[in-house]
């Protein structure tokens, strides 16, 4: 049995997989490990790239796109591992940093999901955590809530300590299996976004929580193996809908209404910015098309999107 099963979802990032999986080999020495890639349907080549480069790491070739919470759940229902670390192929780990958030793991009996901290290409902070969304985050934007609150942690704020927060960013987190197994694995309602949030909010309500180790050190080249299109943004909001529905069941009469103040609000905010502009603010533009759309598929009652 290998004391880590890493699990590295794939989906036409071809290059950045084969990045990924080397750092992998290159800096976990001091634990054992497997390393599974789930392929959900690349038309890049990646699982045979895969397959050439590595041939001792195991490939999942799926006939269609399964998402994160199922595809991830594949492996997770058979490891034997006492821990699994997930990553997105998009991600660089640095000399031991998987060690050091394990071995915070094994003194930290209460720890059910850690992650280290993730930086920019240029090495600066990127946000490596997140607070569980309520009532406020339907209002407003979280940066601004981050903002405006005295009392609320952000990147700059950790520094050397690991420090317990409500969930961590999924790019790159090790979790403790007993604890995946009595939360009852990823919950597979969610195609994408929202999942590690839904599964640490589950996890805490039965005593396991979330830290993080910030002398890990993870590269996460910018979301690339999401994208920033319309359609990241339609799977982002439908899996925020599943998740106040999950969650929050008392406000599902009033979900809807303040969720549609509040895309018109930025659309009106954008349009009008781009026009006092004289047209020329093209990111306003884009900003205000892009509220347009989603507004229109809340309008049209929230389609399924895959």
């Amino acid at each position: 049995m290998t004391d880590v099963t890493i699990i590295i979802l794939s989906y036409n990032t071809k290059e950045l997989l084969l990045n990924c999986i080397k750092s992998v080999f290159e800096t976990i020495k001091e634990l054992s490990f497997e390393v599974v890639v789930v392929d959900n349907n690349s038309h890049d080549g990646s699982p045979k790239a895969v397959l050439k480069a590595f041939p001792d790491v195991r490939v999942i070739e799926n006939s269609e796109n399964l998402g994160f919470a199922k595809a991830n759940n594949i492996v997770l229902r058979e490891t034997k591992s006492p821990y699994a670390l997930l990553l997105n192929s998009d991600t660089i780990l640095t000399q031991g940093a998987v060690k050091a958030i394990c071995d915070f793991m094994e003194e930290k009996d209460d720890a059910g999901i850690c992650a280290g901290q993730l930086l920019n290409e240029d090495g600066t902070k990127q946000n490596s955590f997140a607070y569980f969304p309520g009532i406020f985050t339907l209002l407003f934007n979280e940066s601004l809530i981050n903002t405006i609150s005295p009392f609320r942690k952000n990147k700059h704020s950790i520094t050397h300590t690991e420090v317990k927060v409500d969930s961590c960013i999924g790019a790159c987190i090790l979790m403790k299996m007993e604890a995946v197994r009595k939360a009852g694995f990823f919950d597979e309602s969610f195609f994408f976004f929202f999942e590690e949030t839904d599964l640490a909010l589950t996890m805490h309500q039965n005593g396991w929580f979330s830290y993080i180790v910030p002398r890990a050190k993870i590269y996460h080249l910018g979301g690339q193996s999401v994208g920033h299109s319309i359609k990241s943004r339609l799977l982002f909001s439908q899996s925020r809908r599943i998740y106040y529905k999950k969650h929050f069941p008392l406000l599902s009469c009033v979900y809807m209404p303040l969720i549609m103040v509040r895309l018109t609000a930025d659309l009106l905010i954008n349009l009008t910015v781009w026009t006092l502009t004289l047209f020329f603010a093209t990111g306003k533009k884009n900003k205000a098309m892009l509220y347009y759309e989603l507004l229109i598929w809340h309008m049209k009652g929230c389609p399924a999107v895959q």
